[in-house]
């Protein structure tokens, strides 16, 4: 089977050789350059590679480049402040508090994931399968998670009451109640009717 559903033109950036390519998003992160010196130097690049004039990319072609790599790069400076401030968020919180925000974060990440599959093949772009795959199989393994993290949470919450009763029908003994209005006490903790 086909790793996309459909079948668009690749860009012309998507063919340049590894090194031109890497220089190219080099120059649009360092933000020291303007366009059109990237273009002519990207256009450079790819005649010094061999390749013949039809190869080099257009005004337009690098723009869309720009815009693409610009928008992944916002992407994941947001992804990363958002990691940050749930960092410094958390601090000293519950274990089960903490999975649940990171749960939630992944949560996120893989609804992006998608989201940008379904907008590729809504301008009928290539849509990855694979990567389609390897979501699913990530929610799949996230909700396990999230289940695992639910149960031990009332794990956790009944241990904690089965404690608390204890004491609590221990301290009302010593402080003279019959052991039925002990027990009364303790069923009220657990939630036993």
């Amino acid at each position: 089977m086909s790793d996309s559903v459909r079948r668009g033109k690749p860009s012309k950036i998507d063919g340049l050789p590894k090194a031109v390519k890497k220089r190219l998003n080099e120059m649009l992160r360092d933000k020291q350059h303007s366009q059109a010196e990237i273009l002519e130097e990207i256009n450079r690049l790819i005649l010094d590679a061999g390749l013949d004039e039809e190869a080099t990319i257009s005004r337009s072609g690098l723009s869309r480049h720009a815009q693409k790599h610009e928008q992944l790069a916002a992407s994941m400076r947001e992804t990363q402040a958002a990691t940050a401030a749930l960092v410094n968020e958390l601090g000293d919180a519950p274990m089960g508090e903490t999975s649940k925000m990171i749960l939630e974060l992944n949560r996120t990440m893989l609804f992006r994931v998608s989201r940008q599959q379904l907008l590729k093949l809504q301008e009928n772009e290539d849509v990855d399968v694979g990567m389609i795959k390897e979501v699913m199989l990530a929610i799949q393994r996230l909700e396990a998670t999230a289940t695992k993290v639910h149960q031990r949470e009332k794990e956790i919450r009944q241990a904690f009451a089965e404690e608390a009763a204890a004491a609590a029908e221990q301290t009302a003994i010593q402080a003279g109640l019959t052991s039925e209005g002990a027990q009364q006490i303790k069923n009220q903790i657990l939630g036993i009717a």
